[in-house]
């Protein structure tokens, strides 16, 4: 048995927050039903395409084990059945712009009124406030969380970073938010709202850094680089260019073949339990008890002359030799892997964290599985689906229509039917 098997997912998402949190509720075996405009759909199912006639990889890699299928809201038979979906459905998830179902004549009331047990998750740019009304992309999420600020290197530009912490990050913030409200309604038996703003889910991915601002008021950033070059701290968090973020040094270095291959990096934590390992590793043990360099707070004024001895060392050795040395050492270190590497990965394909899915239209093609393990509930990751491609089935088994309503839904222009045979 799935662990969300039996719950039914309404899901009104596009682009990449909302659908990320729907195709993880998916993989975990609820019935996620994609509600999308005749002859269009998901925005993403034609941007960055990179097959002809067939779904961009943007929108496969999102919409995974969930079904399609397509109403016209405007038109008053498919109004009709948006009603009877919502009466069905346990959550309905939406990351349209503010106000657009109230517009839809779905505000929070009447959704209540057709089904007080109903769970309305919503992904907005920003939470209740003077910015409530304005669009965000995962970039001015970056920005306006406090992560932009807060990375690349101190005489820099802010930077954003490649990870979607705005959007994918704003999308598991909200799975969490709504498996809490559905374990609440087994006791109150009612729905309720479940907002996740982005500006809110990128802070609380930079907790750390708003530790660091209050740290500040008490003196200097010590493990910062720039405390031991001697450059002062303004009022703000700097950024940290690659320092590691926990209080034990740490920097990406150069490996072996670095002059020619840009992912030759490792990143080397020189944790204090692991200091007298790290010194006899690298030719230095005088280090181990040489005043300035015994105690892990006399080094922090001399960390760039420790990296730089460490990288004399790592250069000399492949990332992976890097791994294989230190890892038994107990010493943290970790190879920069390109997506390549990544994808290529045999332990990462053996544990579903990447598969290969099959698709009708644009043939084999790898994605990011269910980055959650379950030992009781498995996931099996599958193909998203085709525009409409399950609106026949939706119609008759999950909500009662009869084949004759069908067509006369479909002759109204309420909705398009597409057949799942043809799909394949």
């Amino acid at each position: 048995m799935k662990a969300l098997e039996g719950v039914k997912i309404l899901d009104f998402t596009h682009v990449q927050s909302g659908p990320t949190c729907t195709q993880l509720l998916a993989w975990f075996g609820a019935d996620v039903i994609k509600v999308e405009r005749p002859g269009a759909g998901d925005a993403t199912r034609k941007q960055l395409v990179d097959v002809p006639n067939a779904d961009s990889l943007y929108f496969t890699m999102l919409n995974h084990n969930k079904r399609s299928i397509t109403i016209d809201t405007k038109n008053p038979k498919g109004k009709e059945v948006l009603e009877r979906l919502i009466k069905t459905c346990d959550v309905l998830v939406e990351n349209f712009a503010p106000g657009a179902l109230d517009r839809m004549g779905f505000s929070w009331e009447r959704i209540q009124e057709l089904n007080p047990r109903m769970i309305m998750a919503s992904v907005k740019g920003f939470g209740p406030g003077k910015y409530e009304d304005c669009k965000v992309y995962e970039n001015v999420a970056q920005c306006a969380g406090g992560s932009a600020s807060t990375t690349g290197f101190l005489d820099g530009l802010p930077m954003v970073t490649g990870a979607q912490i705005g959007d994918t990050g704003t999308g598991l913030h909200l799975a969490i938010g709504i498996v809490t409200a559905l374990y609440h309604r087994e006791k109150s038996g009612r729905g309720q709202k479940v907002l996740a703003p982005m500006q809110d889910g990128v802070l609380n991915l930079c907790r750390v850094k708003l530790r660091d601002q209050q740290r500040l008021a008490s003196g200097p950033l010590k493990e910062y680089s720039q405390y031991g070059e001697g450059i002062a701290f303004g009022e703000a968090t700097p950024r940290a260019g690659n320092d590691s973020g926990g209080g034990q040094p740490g920097r990406i270095l150069k490996c072996k073949g670095w002059e020619t291959d840009p992912n030759a990096y490792t990143y080397f934590i020189t944790q204090a339990a692991a200091w007298d390992k790290i010194c006899d590793l690298i030719g230095e043990p005088d280090w181990k008890t040489a005043p300035g360099y015994d105690k892990p707070v006399h080094r922090l004024d001399k960390l760039n002359k420790i990296f730089n001895r460490i990288e004399q060392w790592t250069m000399t050795k492949t990332k992976f030799e890097v791994m294989d040395i230190c890892n038994p050492l107990d010493i943290p270190v970790g190879p920069i892997l390109s997506m390549k590497e990544i994808m290529d990965d045999e332990g990462l394909r053996k544990t579903g964290t990447i598969v290969q899915v099959d698709h009708p239209e644009r043939g084999p093609y790898f994605s990011v599985g269910c980055p959650i393990k379950l030992s009781d509930s498995p996931v099996e990751v599958t193909r998203s689906p085709l525009l409409g491609e399950h609106t026949s089935e939706i119609l008759t088994q999950v909500l009662g229509y009869s084949d004759d309503e069908v067509a006369q839904l479909k002759e109204a222009g309420a909705t398009e039917v597409v057949k799942k045979a043809a799909a394949e």
